[in-house]
């Protein structure tokens, strides 16, 4: 039950636009001519759920690395979804942390992946969902190993 109450924590504290979250959600242009497209595309990679998939990774890229192989999997899940989205991040950025401040951040991380997935449901990402749901469960895995 704590879990659930710090992920909706986190939710309510990012403050999220759903609107901003999709590259393909037509946005309409006032004044568009007949024969001129009346929609504009929001990038995803310019996006409000882009900022905290970017931040999510990085957070996993520098947690502490007792988890198992867990925190990689996740990371690899979320690379995975970044890439469908036309975002390139990679890397693991190796800064040791304490454990609990580790345990910390990847809780921080789920909130966020959370965040992104209630974007790409909404947007019927349905194969970017499937790895953010992976993603989360490979870091609940991971916090579950002590």
């Amino acid at each position: 039950m704590p879990l659930k109450i710090g992920i909706w924590l986190a939710i309510s504290a990012c403050n999220i636009s759903l609107s901003t979250a999709t590259t393909s959600t037509p946005q309409a242009v006032s004044g568009s001519a007949a024969g001129q497209r009346p929609f504009q595309t929001v990038a995803f990679s310019d996006s409000t759920e882009a900022g905290m998939l970017r931040r999510a990774y990085s957070i996993l890229a520098t947690g502490d690395h007792d988890y198992k192989g867990h925190r990689v999997r996740a990371m690899h899940q979320v690379e995975a979804a970044a890439g469908l989205l036309g975002m390139n991040i990679k890397g693991d950025l190796k800064d040791k942390q304490s454990q609990p401040l580790s345990d910390a951040k990847l809780r921080e991380a789920s909130g966020l992946l959370q965040s992104v997935l209630g974007a790409s449901e909404v947007k019927n990402q349905k194969r970017v969902t499937k790895h953010l749901n992976a993603a989360i469960e490979q870091i609940n895995i991971a916090l579950s190993i002590r």
